[in-house]
């Protein structure tokens, strides 16, 4: 395929979002107006009729209940996912933990249980004759395991769960989710931000049917 449909999780979505749309910028020369870099859940087994929201006061689609993890989707040349795949696993940073010496971790591992877990989506899975790609990238620091579902978090696992996105679809998030600061570190500015509304009034960007905020 031209354009190949790919997510990757790893904690918090927003932080992901915005290293996903710098890659984008970096190595596929994209202008604003042609990032596809989205937040938003994947790699549970149901939808709350169709819908898979974050965390609500009125229980619609709750994603967590669902099965599904944060991850941040983009679209790219199937010739450049050995680049994504990098720039995914350089998102993970080293830690000392007392008892346990080095760890190897999502960069916000305050943030724990299943939603935050570790995966990638590609077409095909681990079956996928580009999954050789997400190998290369892991470097054998990772144990890479087929994703049937609903997985419980990878918190000191030291696992990544490759999901078939076929089977296990990307669903975007809210709308007030695209393009958002960061709880860590600095904000990336307004014109980061500014993207939500630029994409929705494009129609890039489209309300789920979820609560927004």
């Amino acid at each position: 395929p031209a354009s190949l449909p790919v997510y990757f999780g790893c904690g918090c979505f927003w932080h992901v979002q915005h290293e996903f749309v710098e890659c984008e910028r970096r190595v596929l020369g994209r202008k604003d107006d042609e990032l596809t870099a989205l937040c938003g859940y994947a790699g549970g087994t149901r939808t709350d009729g169709g819908k898979v929201c974050y965390h609500n006061m009125r229980g619609v689609g709750d994603y967590g209940k669902l099965g599904h993890g944060e991850a941040v989707s983009v679209r790219i040349p199937p010739s450049q996912l050995a680049a994504f795949a990098q720039l995914y696993f350089s998102l993970f940073v080293t830690y000392s933990l007392p008892g346990a010496g080095e760890i190897l971790e999502r960069n916000d591992p305050q943030d724990s249980g299943p939603e935050y877990r570790s995966l990638v989506g590609l077409p095909g899975g681990v079956s996928s004759p580009l999954f050789k790609e997400i190998e290369a990238a892991a470097k054998g620091k990772w144990k890479l395991v087929e994703g049937k579902g609903n997985e419980p978090d990878t918190l000191l696992k030291r696992t990544i769960y490759v999901m078939d996105s076929d089977k296990f679809p990307f669903f975007p998030a809210e709308v007030y989710h695209q393009f958002h600061n960061d709880f860590q570190g600095p904000k990336y500015g307004k014109a980061y931000n500014d993207l939500r509304e630029q994409y929705a009034a494009a129609g890039k960007i489209k309300p789920t049917g979820c609560p927004e905020g």
